[in-house]
């Protein structure tokens, strides 16, 4: 058995010493978690052929978890550790720019373009926020609609005009959203893990829920920069 598993380490060696030479730092560290998965998995069935029962459990544990096939740490206590505090979400169109922080729900907006180009949603009057409508694209009103929904939930049975009326209906939106985009969108790190991706996801759709003051608008970009960074997984 020992002579076997030298020879297992010595393949394994090899074949990492050829791997990082060819690979990306990124790659690199996934091989790195590989390796040491492998190795620990190793070790642990000699341990368990040793009769180490008690000690190759947790070891082979640990394998699983560098290999990503189980959590190293308890989900209550992988939440908390994991949670990053100060999290804030960012949708940008053509005149708009919403953030949403994570912890408190809160959410702010400025006018990128056009006569209040600069001005903070929060700082203007309502009937001054209904008569940007007129002003803006589509995408724009979407946005606005999702600001004025948690902001001041009845505001729809006052609105006037058609393009205040009409907003928040989901209307098409051209153009693909970017993997930058979607890390805004998300409030996360680019080159974040599919873990981290489905649970800011989930964490924003919490947020989003319509008891909450969501929208359907807001929801399905949350959703749609998902899609966009796990097709980087698949």
């Amino acid at each position: 058995m020992p002579v076997i598993l030298g020879v297992a380490v010595l393949i394994l060696l090899l074949w990492a010493a050829n791997a990082f030479s060819k690979a990306d730092p990124k790659q690199a560290a996934r091989l790195l978690r590989t390796m040491g998965g492998a190795g620990a998995l190793i070790f642990a069935a000699f341990l368990m052929f040793r009769g180490e029962i008690g000690v190759a459990v947790p070891v082979g544990l640990f394998g699983l978890g560098l290999l990503g096939w189980v959590s190293l740490w308890p989900a209550t206590f992988g939440a908390r550790t994991q949670k990053s505090t100060g999290q804030i979400s960012r949708v940008r169109t053509a005149f708009l720019e919403m953030e949403l922080e994570h912890d408190s729900g809160t959410m702010r907006g400025r006018v990128l373009a056009g006569r209040r180009q600069g001005a903070s949603l929060d700082s203007l009057d309502q009937p001054t926020l209904l008569d940007l409508f007129g002003e803006i694209d589509s995408d724009s009103r979407d946005l606005l609609a999702a600001y004025l929904d948690r902001k001041a939930p009845g505001w729809r049975e006052h609105a006037q005009g058609d393009a205040a009326a009409g907003s928040g209906k989901g209307a098409a939106r051209s153009g693909k959203m970017t993997e930058e985009e979607a890390y805004q969108i998300l409030g996360i790190q680019p080159g974040a893990s599919a873990e981290d991706i489905s649970r800011a996801h989930r964490s924003l759709m919490k947020k989003l829920h319509p008891d909450q003051g969501g929208t359907t608008y807001l929801a399905a970009r949350v959703n749609e920069a998902k899609d966009v960074l796990l097709r980087r997984h698949r």
